[in-house]
């Protein structure tokens, strides 16, 4: 539980703040208001997500495959899905920096409510109706990126932006990530491209089943109809207004937005 000295309403006022433009956009959280653990840290993106509104979906992600995961909650007003074939324009003006990002995300199809056994990863997999092509746009209700400590940029919905959700395959069983290339395209020239699995969290299936288990508890656990993220396969890619941006997964499926 978090110390209950720390106040995580006080804190998430600041960065909803922040993100509305009601106050100047703070280079890191006040002294006192910052998060000292995960606990505290998603303490504050709750209330920060339950104030903007609906959740439409997850980004989770670990830095290796033995690594505890991490996961931020996604509000519809940041989630894009293309219509079938077309690109996402998502106005660039809302963001303070836009960080591309080339992810595979999983389509729920059923509820995975917090229940007292824990799930299996057959039975999360089992949940997932499609997978598919996405890009993350990472973005920061702070002045400035990546100068904070890892407990504020987890409070603050661990970096996220945007979510477009592209193309894909219903084909679950079928996908290996494992082996799934993977390219990054800005403005028509490839930025990055890895001909295997780009992600350092390893198997997203783990990733997957954490996030029933454990991630989503706070915030009444998984929901049929919302898209989880399970991390970079690019690393971030920082683009300016006026781009455009492509994730190709060979074989499965392509995401494409416009910014600006």
């Amino acid at each position: 539980m978090p110390d209950t000295a720390f106040d995580p309403q006080a804190c998430a006022a600041v960065l909803t703040m922040a993100r509305q433009g009601r106050m100047p956009r703070p280079l890191d959280l006040p002294v006192a208001l910052r998060p000292g653990n995960a606990a505290e840290a998603y303490a504050v993106q709750d209330i920060v997500v339950r104030e903007r509104g609906a959740v439409a979906g997850w980004k989770v992600g670990a830095a290796s495959p033995q690594a505890l995961p991490a996961r931020a909650a996604l509000t519809r007003d940041s989630v894009f899905v293309a219509p079938a074939g077309s690109a996402v324009h998502v106005p660039a003006a809302g963001f303070a920096v836009m960080g591309v990002e080339a992810e595979l995300v999983y389509e729920l199809g059923a509820d995975l409510p917090a229940r007292s056994t824990p799930y299996s990863a057959d039975e999360v997999l089992a949940a997932v109706v499609s997978v598919r092509a996405a890009i993350e746009v990472c973005d920061t209700r702070f002045a400035a990126w990546a100068q904070q400590g890892e407990w504020s940029r987890l409070a603050d919905q661990a970096c996220h932006g945007a979510l477009i959700v592209g193309s894909g395959t219903t084909d679950v069983a079928g996908v290996e990530p494992l082996l799934q290339a993977v390219s990054l395209s800005v403005n028509g020239a490839v930025a990055v491209q890895h001909p295997t699995w780009g992600n350092p969290a390893g198997d997203p299936l783990r990733l997957l089943t954490w996030l029933a288990n454990e991630g989503a508890r706070s915030l009444g656990g998984l929901r049929a109809g919302q898209w989880v993220t399970t991390g970079s396969c690019t690393g971030t890619v920082m683009v300016a207004s006026g781009t455009v941006v492509v994730a190709d997964l060979p074989g499965l499926g392509r995401a494409e937005v416009h910014l600006g």
